[in-house]
């Protein structure tokens, strides 16, 4: 059973923000697969389920907002017994133009507050992770940009990033994370 985490913050006015890069690439994931989301309060998510290659694979977006993402992530593993290997988190990134993706084997928060939330959570900084570039930052405060709607030229520029997230994920469950960095980064 693997767990895809995208992180991000509930309710529509946080929709298209760049700080919901993360639902975006988990949304087209459970769209390409034909599954919705239902909401499962105990687990503080929206929660989807589909198999791939024989696999149980769960799609999660927290419902705690960014800042608590680690509390949600932390229940489902615990509940469906998820070892950390078996887990990638997928959230925005400052430091890549858009449409530019990274894979991550681990690493620091690099001062997003909803992976350290998860680090914090977990005790790790051993995760998977996929970055989905947002940049680059104008001279404003990061909070303030992170919760700005993509113009439509940056979205535009996110759907090739969005299928690319998608199939390099599904790459990682195939080829594990060098092979993935290898080829998609």
């Amino acid at each position: 059973m693997k767990l895809v985490a995208g992180l991000g913050n509930i309710g529509e006015k946080y929709c298209f923000t760049r700080h919901n890069a993360g639902f975006m690439v988990v949304d087209k994931m459970a769209m390409n697969h034909d599954v919705s989301f239902k909401e499962d309060k105990k687990l503080k998510c929206f929660i989807a389920k589909f198999k791939y290659n024989g696999e149980d694979i769960i799609l999660i977006k927290p419902t705690t907002f960014m800042n608590l993402s680690g509390d949600s992530v932390q229940l489902v593993m615990n509940y469906y017994k998820i070892n950390i290997t078996d887990v990638i988190i997928v959230y925005d990134d400052l430091s890549l133009e858009v449409g530019k993706i990274r894979f991550r084997p681990n690493g620091s928060d690099g001062g997003h507050n909803g992976i350290k939330s998860v680090i914090k959570s977990l005790s790790s900084q051993n995760i998977a992770r996929l970055k989905v570039g947002i940049g680059p930052q104008p001279p404003i405060p990061s909070e303030a940009f992170v919760l700005q709607n993509f113009t439509k030229d940056q979205l535009e520029a996110l759907k090739p990033a969005l299928k690319n997230s998608v199939e390099g994920i599904e790459y990682y469950f195939e080829n594990g994370m060098q092979k993935t960095q290898n080829f998609y980064n």
